[in-house]
């Protein structure tokens, strides 16, 4: 009993009051780097992203490039697409009904355009 007061005790150590922060569990389904970059919108309204945004995740099953395809948009901008050898299981979520979320964790200014966001999908409990 005492090990768990005191690793909540460490845990909220210089943490506002528990009341005064949004905390949301939810379960992390999976880190990505966006596929499409350079063929979209990121390019355009990458000065206004930043990390922590949400992101809102579009199943498209008649995509005629990938029946799995998941659209990745940004403030009704299309960013990209989770890349096609990690769709699988966010598609089936998806088809499921089950409401997933999204959020941008890194945006680094990288040369290559697959590498520049990285977001992370996640079922909100």
């Amino acid at each position: 009993m005492t090990r768990v007061v005191l690793v909540l005790a460490v845990l909220f150590a210089g943490v506002p009051s528990v009341e005064a922060q949004q905390i949301q569990a939810r379960i992390l389904v999976q880190s990505s780097r966006l596929a499409g970059f350079q063929y979209h919108e990121a390019k355009a309204v990458w000065p206004q992203m930043r990390v922590g945004d949400a992101l809102v995740l579009v199943r498209e099953p008649d995509n005629p490039h990938d029946d799995k395809a998941v659209r990745v948009d940004w403030n009704g901008h299309t960013l990209g697409y989770v890349p096609r050898t990690e769709n699988a299981a966010v598609a089936r979520q998806l088809d499921r009904g089950n409401r997933l979320q999204a959020r941008i964790v890194h945006l680094s200014k990288h040369r290559d355009p697959r590498k520049r966001i990285e977001f992370e999908i996640f079922l909100p409990l």
